[in-house]
């Protein structure tokens, strides 16, 4: 979780001003990104894990992911408020309470850790190394993409049974859901959970463009 934050801070700096930098850096990032993702279903497919419930790209991680992947290559502002939100969001939410079976050092905790703190370090050298950040229209963008993931997902798991985004039942381990009701009632508390969230991390932006105008 160090290396997240401390490897995007170090290669922001030197980057902001060579072009060449920034886009080996991004481009690094990017197949950072995919090859972790590969890494992770060759595992579930190796040890005989892999089911529907786990191998298609239905979970919000997968989307942050996907995103930050386009943004990295393409510098896409939408794109990028989708991973910078999500990310952080549901991203650093899944690092803090860990959805794995092994500690250090299975692969299974290696692979997870790879690929969520590779979402966070993306979104944060896109944001302090490339000069991208959230507007004041991405909120609403955000929520409506959000919306439309949970009902991709929702389709999904009526379809499948399978529950992605957690949609059908709490996971196992302890969560910040496991504070919330029972389902179906932490839902609607999570979208208003979601809703808060996007608050809280667009407030540094908010604080900023009031403190200059303000001078």
């Amino acid at each position: 979780m160090f290396l997240t934050v401390a490897t995007p801070l170090l290669l922001a700096v030197p980057s902001r001003d060579r072009a060449a930098l920034d886009r080996m850096v991004r481009f690094g990032l990017a197949a950072f990104l995919v090859v972790g993702w590969i890494c992770w279903l060759l595992l579930f497919a190796y040890r005989g894990w892999l089911t529907l419930g786990n191998a298609l790209p239905l979970n919000l991680c997968d989307w942050a992911c996907v995103a930050l992947v386009v943004a990295l290559l393409s510098r896409n502002q939408f794109a990028y408020e989708l991973g910078y939100f999500w990310g952080l969001g549901g991203t650093l939410q899944g690092m803090i309470t860990p959805d794995v079976a092994y500690d250090f050092p299975d692969p299974q905790f290696l692979f997870f850790f790879v690929e969520h703190g590779g979402i966070i370090a993306a979104l944060l050298y896109l944001t302090l190394g490339t000069g991208l950040r959230p507007r004041p229209s991405s909120l609403a963008r955000v929520v409506a993409a959000t919306l439309f993931y949970a009902l991709v997902a929702g389709i999904a798991n009526w379809w499948l049974g399978t529950n992605y985004g957690f949609l059908r039942a709490k996971p196992p381990g302890t969560t910040l859901l496991s504070f919330m009701s029972p389902w179906p009632w932490y839902i609607p508390e999570l979208v208003a959970a979601g809703i808060v969230s996007l608050m809280v991390y667009y407030l540094p932006f908010a604080v900023l463009d009031w403190s200059r105008r303000k001078r």
